[in-house]
């Protein structure tokens, strides 16, 4: 009888383990599916960032022109020469394909691009500025990585207005004085 209690005991002793071995592992695959997600949101963002600084140099390239495909910004069809302003076309981290959405410009080109996932983000605040319009988005496909260009003096998403710096035109005073060092005063 007494050996009977023991495999009970012993049975029970070992379900109890197998129970909180799985909920261990439950959570470390919860964190591990998290961090996975907060990393791909890293690379959304940088590679977000990388079509729309490209774009922005394809624009201001010549001509005030967006481009009319992605591919464009590997080779610009305007210059006589290859002109590259992404290495590579990149795929959205999120989907893991090639295809993004494109966001129209009003001269029918590309003014941006934006993931085609529906997820819910994980980020939701302290956003650098440039995506500051992030903050407020349901899902990812709201991220829209776009360029749209600032005409002299209009104000920027800072709230400053645009500087329109003229060649040998003074530049503003900084705004923190000039300290001279104690070898400048012979």
């Amino acid at each position: 009888m007494a050996t009977m209690r023991s495999r009970g005991f012993t049975y029970l002793t070992v379900l109890f383990i197998v129970a909180v071995i799985t909920a261990g592992l439950a959570l470390v695959g919860e964190v591990w599916e998290t961090a996975a997600k907060r990393e791909k949101e890293a690379q959304l963002l940088f590679i977000g960032n990388e079509y729309r600084k490209a774009i922005t140099r394809y624009y201001l390239a010549g001509k005030n022109q967006y481009p009319r495909a992605l591919e464009d910004l590997l080779k610009d069809p305007r210059q006589p020469g290859t002109v590259r302003y992404l290495r590579r076309l990149y795929p959205d981290p999120l989907t893991g394909k090639a295809e993004w959405g494109i966001v129209k410009a009003p001269d029918a080109g590309i003014a941006g691009v934006h993931s085609l996932s529906e997820d819910k983000p994980l980020k939701s605040a302290n956003f650098k500025l440039r995506d500051a319009g992030f903050e407020s988005a349901q899902t990812y496909a709201d991220w829209k990585f776009t360029y749209t260009p600032v005409a002299p003096g209009q104000a920027t998403p800072t709230g400053q207005p645009a500087a329109t710096a003229q060649p040998g035109a003074p530049q503003p005073a900084s705004a923190t004085p000039a300290v001279s060092s104690p070898s400048s005063k012979q």
